[in-house]
């Protein structure tokens, strides 16, 4: 049986993981300050993208993304351990995104994968200081594409 502090170290750890999605598809970078550790590690290089302390990746996500005007970070059956005041997760993500073409058109592709996640308990609350992404799928996506978050 789960004790209350588990069931609210869980409750925030998956709000976190929401805050980040959220963060993502409004393009509020800032707002990923309060996800992240200032030391956070980050590794989107399965998706196309980069790896390097979150204020590298912070700073190269805005340009990266600047391609996709619509995406989504869609999380589900998410795994969440806690172990005092640290924790790790594995999570699916569906990451549908739009693009505009050269020739004008637009283009839906589709990514499939796994956050896989490492906190730490701060004195403002959970804070995520690892993320790796892992493949596991796409579809629909133009040669050279990777979605890059």
């Amino acid at each position: 049986m789960l004790s209350l502090q588990e069931i609210s170290d869980r409750m925030e750890i998956q709000q976190l993981m929401v805050d980040y999605s959220e963060a993502i598809d409004r393009k509020d970078y800032d707002a990923l300050d309060q996800v992240f550790t200032p030391d956070a590690y980050i590794d989107y290089r399965a998706m196309g993208g980069i790896d390097g302390p979150y204020p590298v990746v912070k700073a190269w996500l805005s340009g990266a993304l600047a391609n996709f005007p619509h995406h989504q970070h869609i999380l589900g059956n998410i795994s969440i351990k806690v172990a005092g005041d640290t924790a790790t997760s594995r999570a699916i993500c569906f990451n549908p995104m739009d693009m505009a073409l050269p020739d004008g058109k637009r283009q839906v592709m589709f990514f499939g994968l796994w956050y896989v996640d490492a906190f730490v308990r701060t004195p403002g609350g959970w804070r995520m200081n690892r993320r790796v992404e892992e493949r596991c799928y796409d579809f629909n996506v133009p040669e050279g594409v990777g979605s890059g978050s």
